[in-house]
Order: structure tokens, then sequence, then C-alpha cells
């Protein structure tokens, strides 16, 4: 199995592939760092010998220390459908779709420099409320 990217449900996305594989799934009763061990372990069984490129994850820490520590060469990002659930948590409700909009542009961006001009705009935008609502 090649590179390639794994989210935290043990899905596994081959680069320059349009399909998701479901290569594992446990049932844990925690999000512990042994419990994201025994994932990758079973993973690595199933005959994942390298690891992957990208590991996304909605921020359970037990999933980072495994990823860490069984891969520590995995770059790892944050899930954008998690994060924007946050941010859109924080926002007053007749902003939220705006809000939500601006944050898709942020992750849907075709190129980096496209992210960060799209960043600089959802800054821009709702910066005055947030200088209201937090100084």
């Amino acid at each position: 199995m090649g590179r390639g990217s794994i989210y935290n449900s043990g899905g596994i996305v081959p680069e320059f592939c349009s399909r998701c594989i479901l290569e594992g799934v446990r049932c844990c009763s925690r999000e512990s760092e042994a419990s994201w061990e025994e994932v990758i372990e079973q993973l690595e069984n199933q005959g994942l010998t390298i690891p992957p490129n990208l590991a996304i994850d909605d921020e359970a820490l037990g999933f980072w220390k495994a990823i860490a520590k069984k891969w520590p060469t995995t770059q790892t990002q944050r899930c954008w459908v998690h994060k924007t659930a946050n941010v859109l948590n924080k926002v007053p409700r007749p902003m939220q779709p705006k809000a939500k909009e601006a944050l898709h542009d942020i992750w849907m961006a075709e190129t980096r420099d496209a992210a960060h001009k799209a960043f600089d705009s959802c800054v821009k935008c709702f910066l005055k409320w947030c200088l209201l609502q937090y100084v």
C-alpha cells in the first residue's frame, strides 16, 4: 500500500486517487494513545508498510500522540469540518452563513497562495466583529 492520508476513522486515501479505501475500523471506549496505537498496528498488520503523508483528526490528543510515536514523519492536520464547526459556534447566528463561506474559501483554495488570500479576506471581514467582542 502506498503513502497517502489517514483520517482518524481509519480511512486511507492513497495519493493521486479519487476514492477512499476504508482499511480498518475499531470500536474503542476511549480515544487514548494506546487505543490509537492499536488501530495503527491493525493497519500495519493489514499491509500498510509506509507511513501516510498526512494524518487528519478532530483534535483527539491520543491520536496525535500515537501518530507522533508510530509515524514520526507523518504530517498532521486538524479536520476542517470540526474546525469550521468550532468557529461557527463562536459567531452570532446571523453571521454564520457568511463566516462558513469565508472558511470554506480558505480550505477549498486551489493553491497555498489562494488560501492565504482567502484567510486575509476572512480576517478583514470579521476583524471588526472580533474586536467588539474580545477587546
